[in-house]
């Protein structure tokens, strides 16, 4: 993916010096030809085409903000109940995930979406450990969105 980016910023460039313009407009269009020379020859390259990857950032990015306002429309809705009744507690959440970084990037999911706290991780890096503000709520929440981020993890740094 690197060596795509590296090779459309290049030809980006060099069109605004065949071109003698350096203006954004220029890079942008020779951007644009560059992603169309790109995927036409793609095949010469080892990686899959970078937009691909790019695509599933951008719904790894969309998933957690839908994600973390849901929960804290959540985590209002029991904070501003007239009688508190939270029941916190701890459960563990198994993960498929392999890499360290695929790991703590869905640690960072997790804990930055309201009501959940990554506690501790288990020695073999499958297993968390995970307090909920509400255990029947917030934990049902966490572990159906564990799928969604799992999934959108793994399109962002897997070769798909």
């Amino acid at each position: 993916m690197p060596i795509q980016l590296l090779v459309n910023i290049f030809i980006a460039v060099l069109w605004m010096f065949l071109q003698n313009d350096w203006s954004i407009s220029a890079f942008t269009l020779g951007y644009i030809l560059g992603l169309l020379l790109i995927f036409l020859m793609r095949r010469f390259f080892n990686a899959p085409f970078y937009l691909k990857r790019v695509g599933a950032l951008v719904s790894l990015l969309i998933l957690f903000v839908r994600e973390l306002i849901s929960s804290s429309i959540l985590i209002t809705k029991q904070i501003m109940s007239p009688k508190l009744t939270i029941k916190p507690g701890i459960f563990t959440m198994e993960t498929s995930l392999e890499t360290d970084f695929e790991i703590t990037l869905l640690a960072l999911l997790l804990m930055l979406t309201p009501g959940s706290v990554v506690v501790e991780l288990s020695e073999d890096g499958k297993t968390f450990y995970m307090h909920a503000m509400d255990i029947p709520d917030s934990s049902d929440m966490v572990l159906r969105s564990k799928d969604q981020f799992e999934k959108a993890i793994k399109g962002v740094t897997r070769d798909v």
